[in-house]
């Protein structure tokens, strides 16, 4: 079974750094999100606007 691992690839300094820095902006976002109040009367899930479009069902309604 071990065969079927990728081989690990080494990382640069500046990959490594960049992950570090990737994984911190992700958890300062999910600490912001957790300091909201919650919304209420709007929609369900994540936002469903996008590119200025309001999206239900993968179908763009645009106002």
């Amino acid at each position: 079974m071990t065969e079927d691992l990728a081989p690990v690839k080494k990382l640069s300094p500046a990959a490594k750094r960049a992950l570090k820095e990737a994984a911190a902006r992700r958890k300062a976002e999910a600490d912001a999100q957790a300091d909201r109040p919650p919304e209420t009367a709007g929609p369900k899930g994540a936002e469903p606007t996008r590119y200025g479009d309001w999206e239900r069902g993968g179908i763009a309604y645009d106002f």
